[in-house]
């Protein structure tokens, strides 16, 4: 009886074993996400879809937009849709001494108190007030990804990411939800410090 319970044991910790996988790491550049308000008075015209992403339902844009901040300008900043309820940039934080700006490191979505920043095109130039942040390191994964990680939404862990100079990212947060794609998301700042080359992948260390 024991012997048999020692067994399902072992043999459930191999499956779990198994289904765990590295997770592939995904560059994300400099980009803005347009409030519908913004988008209208910056554009014309509707914007055409250029490409979709990783994660479903979102894409890029073929328009661009310049970024203007107190100490310098960066030209053909990408545009990912769908339209946000609040315009969003994220910028790395090479990207922020750049521009002259100070953002904090924050999760999407969090724009309390962030910094501010000009947004132009040939037809308008806007301000996008409290709108700059550079993006938290992040997971996004589905709930049975939660469930073969042993990990929750909302959760922080270290990740070990391999590339040409292998290294831990910790304080990387979990984003739970049955709309994403597995994928981890980081800044071309700490792509730069790793070696990144497509096909990089990470491992989940808790």
């Amino acid at each position: 009886m024991q012997d048999q319970l020692v067994n399902k044991i072992v043999k459930k910790v191999i499956e779990n074993l198994q289904q765990k996988k590295d997770i592939p790491v995904e560059v994300s550049a400099r980009h803005v996400h347009l409030s519908e308000e913004h988008m209208k008075i910056l554009f014309k015209d509707e914007l055409k879809k250029k490409k979709e992403l990783s994660q479903p339902g979102q894409f890029q844009y073929e328009e661009r937009v310049t970024l203007i901040g107190p100490k310098g300008v960066m030209k053909g900043v990408s545009i990912l849709g769908p339209a946000r309820d609040k315009t969003q940039v994220e910028i790395s934080k090479s990207d922020a001494r750049t521009l002259g700006v100070n953002p904090p490191v924050r999760e999407s979505g969090k724009l309390d108190n962030s910094a501010s920043i000009y947004i132009a095109t040939d037809q308008a130039v806007i301000k996008a007030e409290e709108s700059v942040i550079v993006a938290q390191r992040h997971i996004h994964m589905n709930k049975e990804d939660a469930n073969n990680f042993g990990v929750e939404d909302r959760q922080l862990v270290s990740v070990r990411v391999k590339g040409e100079r292998p290294i831990i990212f910790e304080d990387v947060l979990i984003r739970v939800s049955e709309k994403y794609h597995l994928s981890m998301h980081i800044d071309v700042d700490e792509s730069n410090a790793l070696g990144y080359k497509n096909g990089t992948t990470g491992e989940i260390m808790i």
